[in-house]
């Protein structure tokens, strides 16, 4: 562990990674690294108990939250969407099921297309981000998108999916989204400092998210919604973190047959080099389960490799800082050594 350490502090030193980093094996915390600055202007640095945006990380809770919602017979894997919206967004076919839109099956046309190839800085929201606060409110984003594919003919990443999915859990739930998280996955799991705040109200100890634009850097806070739903937004710690893959794999969020379900490939997605269940990555040759999140001033990657029991977990409040951190660590401590 002392040679990775230092040729981790190497790399964090080449590359000016700012965020934190956290290697767990069973019940025991290998390393913790903390660099660079959650506010640059005040150059507060980012610590421990620093909150950081993880982006699409948010779509594993979201999955969790809903199938929560399917334990209790609220919901079934075979709802169709459409009993749910009736009038609402009438461009989504009437056969698109909650399994299409957990799996990435759905085949709807989305708000935010990964697909059809951006920088991540260079996206700005269809409407103005202080509009989105709450999940009713995405309606206006997610309407008028033409479907590209019929219902569980292929595997496309759609964020548009899992907005929808929020909209469910809350019209089906009778509760806001943000609350089912806290109440389904957050309380359950023990994570004492994760929630979707606005992001003109951030909580204390919340990095700021930073996108460089001609070698300057600034907030991210005119890229993104005011507040996320059910493809992003949230905020968490690197210790919530590893608190929420415990809980997970205890099967403390939902059961353990649940948990195997979640984590089972339901395709393959070689755009991505990895595979993906319901909610969660796996990697393509290999049974490490990973959520993963970038946007502007955000790049997350956290994983769990049953084989060695390790789970590691990158934040950065920069678009590109955990990547070349992550694939160095996974390549040297997951089974198998190779980046998925």
């Amino acid at each position: 562990m002392a040679d990775l350490e230092n040729e981790l502090d190497a790399l964090t030193s080449e590359t000016g990674f700012p965020g934190v980093i956290r290697i767990d094996q069973s019940d025991r915390t290998l390393l913790v690294k903390t660099h660079g600055f959650a506010h640059r202007g005040f150059e507060i640095p980012n610590t421990l108990d620093t909150r950081f945006g993880i982006a699409s990380g948010a779509k594993g809770f979201t999955a969790l939250t809903v199938v929560s919602l399917i334990e209790e017979g609220v919901l079934e894997l075979s709802t169709l969407a459409r009993s749910v919206l009736g009038d609402d967004l009438p461009s989504i076919g009437d056969s698109v099921t909650v399994e299409h839109l957990l799996s990435h099956r759905s085949g709807i046309g989305d708000y935010l297309d990964e697909e059809a190839g951006y920088e991540v800085a260079d996206y700005m929201m269809p409407v103005p981000v202080q509009q989105l606060v709450t999940t009713e409110d995405y309606l206006e984003v997610l309407d008028g998108h033409e479907s590209k594919f019929a219902p569980g003919e292929r595997f496309a990443y759609c964020n548009a999916g899992y907005v929808l999915l929020a909209l469910i859990a809350e019209r089906t739930s009778g509760l806001p989204f943000h609350e089912l998280v806290e109440q389904r996955v957050c309380q359950r799991a023990g994570l004492v400092d994760t929630a979707f705040p606005r992001s003109d109200e951030l909580p204390s100890r919340s990095a700021v998210g930073y996108v460089e634009v001609d070698g300057t850097w600034r907030s991210n806070v005119f890229h993104l919604p005011v507040r996320g739903s059910g493809d992003g937004g949230i905020y968490t710690t690197i210790a919530d973190m590893s608190s929420f893959w415990q809980a997970f794999l205890e099967g403390r969020i939902v059961s353990p047959d649940w948990v195997s379900e979640l984590v089972r490939p339901r395709s393959e997605a070689p755009r991505h080099s990895k595979r993906y269940g319901l909610g969660f990555w796996l990697r393509s040759s290999a049974d490490t389960i990973l959520l993963e999140g970038h946007d502007a001033g955000v790049s997350f990657r956290s994983l769990h490799d049953p084989g060695t029991r390790m789970t590691i977990t990158v934040i950065s409040n920069t678009s590109e800082g955990a990547w070349r951190i992550a694939r160095y660590l996974e390549d040297e401590l997951c089974a198998e050594g190779r980046s998925a």
